[in-house]
This record gives C-alpha cells, sequence and structure tokens, in this order.
C-alpha cells in the first residue's frame, strides 16, 4: 500500500538563494488557462465566507473570491453585477494614470459558484450576463457524471467567454478526466477542510500533500492549473501546497471571522469585557442545510469564530510568508517555486520541533 503524506509530514528543503529582497518575488499565480491573479490565494464559496464584500477584498488585494451558489440566483446574480460596476468606477477613477496592472482593472476576474442539479444551468447562464467569467462547479465529488455532463453543456451551449473550474477531485486519474471533460482549472481536496467530516463519516479522502502532488502533475500536462483546497491552517501549509504543484490555494478557516465574511458580528459577555465572534460553518453542515431546507448527508460542522477586524491584515501576513519562502529556496516566481522545492518527511518529533517552545526553568 503507497504512502499518502499531508502537510504535517513534510517540510520544504532551504536551498542557496540570490533573491537580494522578498519583495521582489512575483505572486503573480494561475487560476486558470487564461485567468491571472496577483496573488495565489482564492476565498472559499462558502456562505460564511464568501459573498459580495470578500469577493470586492478580495480583488482589492489581488486574490478571487466565489461567490458561494446558497441564495436565490437572482441575489448572487446581483452581487456579481455590483462587483463588477463597483470595479469599473473605481478604475474610471484612474484612468489618466500610468498603471501597470491596467488589465486587472479592465478585465477583473469575476468568480461565482454553480452546482450541478436542479435550475444550475439557468444559474450559470444569469451569472455570466451580469459578468461573472470564471464559474466554480462546487461539488463535493468532481469525478462524477453529473460534472462531466455539466462542464459539456456549459462549453457547448453558452457562447459567452467565461472559464470553468471544477472539482473537487484528489486523485490524478480524476485530474485527468475532469481536465478531458474541459475544465479550465481544477479544485483539490477532499476531506481535508478544518469544518469537514466527510472522512470520518465515510471514510473517504486523500492526505492534501501527495493528492497535490498527483493531480498538480497530471494537470501540468493538459495546460490546467490547480487550486489546493482545504486543510491549510497557517502560512506554512500554504506554502507546501504551492510547493507541492498547486498553482494558487482556496482558504476558508484562515479567512473566517473577518469583516468581509457574511453574518452579524455576535457579541458573547458583559461590557466591557464582551468578546466579539462571527458564524463559520461547512457547506455539508447541519446548520447549513437547515438554513436550505436539507436534513440528509451531513458532512459538516460549524462554530463560532472570534472577530479578526479586515482580511487585508489576513492576506499580507500570508502573502510576507510565501515570499519568505521563495526566498528561502531562491525562487523569484512560482514557476521556479515549483521546480526548487524538495520535500522532506518528518518525524513527530520533527512536528513538535517545529512549534514555538521555549526552555522551562
Amino acid at each position: 500500500m503507497r504512502e499518502y503524506l499531508t502537510y504535517d509530514d513534510v517540510n520544504i528543503t532551504p536551498k542557496y538563494s540570490e533573491l537580494e529582497s522578498r519583495d521582489d518575488v512575483d505572486l503573480t499565480s494561475n487560476l486558470t488557462k487564461n485567468i491571472k491573479l496577483q496573488i495565489p490565494i482564492v476565498s472559499s464559496p462558502m456562505d460564511t465566507i464568501t459573498e459580495y464584500e470578500m469577493a470586492y477584498g478580495m480583488w482589492n488585494h489581488g486574490g478571487i473570491g466565489f461567490i458561494h451558489r446558497f441564495m436565490e440566483i437572482d441575489k448572487q446574480s446581483n452581487m456579481v453585477l455590483n462587483l463588477k460596476e463597483e470595479i469599473e468606477s473605481h478604475w474610471k477613477g484612474m484612468k489618466d494614470l500610468d498603471i501597470s496592472n491596467k488589465q486587472w482593472f479592465e478585465n477583473p476576474p469575476l468568480g461565482a459558484a454553480i452546482g450541478v442539479t436542479g435550475d444550475w444551468f439557468e444559474r450559470a447562464q444569469e451569472l455570466i450576463n451580469n459578468g461573472c467569467n470564471v464559474l466554480l462547479i462546487d461539488v463535493a465529488h468532481g469525478h462524477h457524471k453529473l460534472v462531466k455532463n455539466a462542464l459539456r453543456r456549459l462549453k457547448n451551449e453558452i457562447s459567452n467567454t467565461f472559464e470553468v473550474v471544477a472539482g473537487s477531485v484528489a486523485t490524478s486519474k480524476a485530474a485527468r478526466q475532469i481536465c478531458e471533460w474541459g475544465a479550465d482549472g481544477v479544485r483539490v481536496g477532499i476531506g481535508n477542510g478544518s469544518l469537514c467530516e466527510t472522512r470520518i463519516r465515510t471514510g473517504v479522502g486523500v492526505p492534501s500533500i501527495t493528492s497535490i502532488l498527483d493531480c498538480a502533475s497530471l494537470c501540468d500536462n493538459f495546460g490546467v492549473p490547480v487550486i489546493a483546497d482545504g486543510g491549510i491552517r497557517n502560512v506554512g501549509d500554504s506554502c507546501k501546497s504551492l510547493g507541492a504543484g498547486a498553482d494558487c490555494f482556496m482558504l476558508g478557516s484562515l479567512l473566517s471571522g473577518t469583516k468581509e465574511t457574511p453574518g452579524e458580528i455576535e457579541k458573547v459577555g458583559k461590557w466591557p469585557n464582551e468578546q466579539l465572534y462571527k458564524k463559520y460553518r461547512g457547506s455539508a453542515s447541519l446548520d447549513s442545510k437547515k438554513s436550505r431546507g436539507e436534513s440528509k448527508n451531513v458532512e459538516g460542522n460549524h462554530k463560532i469564530i472570534p472577530y479578526k477586524g479586515k482580511v487585508k491584515r489576513i492576506l499580507h501576513d500570508i502573502t510576507d510568508g510565501i515570499r519568505s519562502s521563495f526566498s528561502y529556496v531562491g525562487a523569484n516566481d512560482i514557476t521556479e517555486y515549483h521546480s526548487r522545492v524538495e520535500f522532506i518527511k518528518v518525524t513527530n518529533a520533527g512536528i513538535v520541533e517545529a512549534q514555538p517552545h521555549l526552555m522551562k526553568n
């Protein structure tokens, strides 16, 4: 039986570097075949993570947020349209400036999620008509006939210019087929999210590092970028996901509790010592399913998260860490990082050693 590894099982080996400054690192990455991001960060299409405010915040800092699909078609489409108009308005005020990232304003990546059942095709059409240029087929198991049919319908029956990210998948065979079906980007990760209970309820899943390595190696043959999704608990994990071959990574828990996430800020405790919280729940949690009138196939959980303030701080911390990781291996950009990263397997003692620790008196 083959050994499969996850983030805690490996470290990245430092190498000779000629980078004079971490600021020289180029974090431009591919989201799909034809859409690039300024930073390799994607916010998850969860109903407690990405709506209009998060999508705008992600774009404003160089990433992308996929507006979740657990709402009426008109509401989701209007969010995309409002985002498009806000960006266009922002751009009009800057047209006289010599802007190097002109394309980022003129043709911004606008993402939204769809399913593969019910009114999914009508949702896709409406989203595209309102300015969405990258759809995410948001299902738990992407290696499925319904995803295959959805990709073919989207590609054959809608004439507008748009890209499609499909998944989630966890094996090279699944990645190959989803590329052959027409995906422009592949989402990788099953059963590894912070609130996901898929593995304990079904026994199904593949550890993240091996899953990304296998899928990215295969997708590279098709020129299709990979989005690593799930299991990223800190900046080091995000670096490891890129080192394993992902072009960008999707975040849920690290962005939860920020100002831009949907939902109200809740106060717990008495003034002046009250604490601020926001709700975070998995898309397959009972809490989320009940809000949609569902109750079966629960594979997620929910919890309250201490309020973190603006998402800007989180994104800056992450990109600072990625730049440092690039400098440790001597990589100027993600392409070089992919080629220069070498993993070593670590023991449990190595995992403990990696944590901050103080000597006992």
